[in-house]
């Protein structure tokens, strides 16, 4: 292999790593914004669960800030869903990517 095409290859299977560990990071975001849509609504039904126990009477001062909580959750929801909806595309996308490096790599590797 010359210099330059060893240069080529080293520079193109960099690239790979990376794409790689690109392709890995938005896998484990697409679990976490799984789980983060489970956990947040868990949290919004106990939340409501949790407060329909107490007497009404009691819980004036929880129930003034409970609309402005669910309502931050609902906006968390919102964001978490564009993103789930978007990630899978982004991940199809960089495995593309990857495979196209692997073919580029395999063959500066057997020139």
């Amino acid at each position: 292999m010359t210099a330059r095409r060893s240069d080529e290859y080293e520079a193109a299977y960099a690239t790979l790593l990376r794409a790689r560990e690109e392709h890995a990071d938005l896998l484990v975001y697409r679990e976490f914004l799984d789980r983060e849509r489970r956990r947040l609504d868990a949290f919004a039904a106990e939340t409501r669960e949790a407060i329909d126990e107490v007497p009404r009477k009691l819980r004036r001062s929880v129930d003034a800030t409970t609309k402005g909580l669910m309502e931050a959750v609902g906006r968390r929801r919102s964001v978490v869903d564009d993103e789930r909806h978007r990630v899978d595309d982004r991940i199809a996308a960089a495995q593309a990517f990857v495979e196209e490096l692997e073919e580029e790599v395999a063959g500066l590797r057997g020139s």
